[in-house]
Parts: C-alpha cells; sequence; structure tokens
C-alpha cells in the first residue's frame, strides 16, 4: 500500500472523529504509546489525545490535506498535512502537522503528532 493511502486511511478516521466530537473514537487512531503534541503541552497515549479532543469544542470540525509523504523503512509512514480546524463561534485556525505511523501489528497508528500555527 502507498504511503499516501495509509496516511489517508488513518487520518479520514482521525478526522470523522473530530467531526462528531468523539475523543475515543480520535484516540483510537493512535498507539498505545503515540507522542502527542497539539496546540498545548505534549502527552503520551491514547488518554492524553482522548483529554485533549475532549477539551475541544463541541461543533469543531477538521479537513485535511497530504502535502508530502515517504515510507523510509517497512513498516513506518511520514506524513506532512496542512489541515484547517473550524469553529461555530470563531475564526478557522490553519496547522501544520507532522505524523509517523507505524503498524506493530494488524493496523496502521499514529505513533507521533505534531502541529504547528502556520497563520
Amino acid at each position: 500500500m502507498r504511503a499516501a493511502q495509509i496516511i489517508t486511511d488513518v487520518m479520514d478516521e482521525w478526522k470523522a472523529g473530530i467531526d462528531a466530537h468523539d475523543p475515543a473514537r480520535v484516540a483510537a487512531v493512535f498507539a498505545q504509546d503515540a507522542v502527542f503534541q497539539g496546540l498545548r503541552p505534549y502527552g503520551v497515549g491514547r488518554d492524553a489525545v482522548a483529554e485533549y479532543y475532549d477539551s475541544q469544542p463541541t461543533g469543531m470540525t477538521v479537513t485535511y490535506r497530504i502535502l508530502e509523504s515517504r515510507s523510509p523503512a517497512d513498516g513506518v509512514v511520514l506524513g506532512y498535512l496542512s489541515a484547517t480546524f473550524a469553529y461555530l463561534d470563531r475564526d478557522s485556525v490553519e496547522l501544520a502537522i507532522g505524523v509517523v505511523f507505524t503498524r506493530p501489528d494488524d493496523r496502521w497508528q499514529v505513533a507521533q503528532y505534531q502541529a504547528s500555527i502556520t497563520s
């Protein structure tokens, strides 16, 4: 499977969880020991991911675009994304997101996620 398709498969589920304000669904695409850096101090693991997205406002949605994708080794995929987080009561936020995916078992998971504001 191509790197871009792996990223799309995982990040589409991430997007669906965000759009539904379902933090557990978002966290499920991350590895148990994922390093997660949103727009506040980093956390480790699915609980940190779920806590972060649970704190986000209801009605927040996201769209994303893959800018770069690589598979530097078997079982590893890197992605660089542009994402727009939209809110009901304030301006959208544009982020750059770097992600590392691994496949420790039968499914791809986010092992590292780092976001930064671009606008």
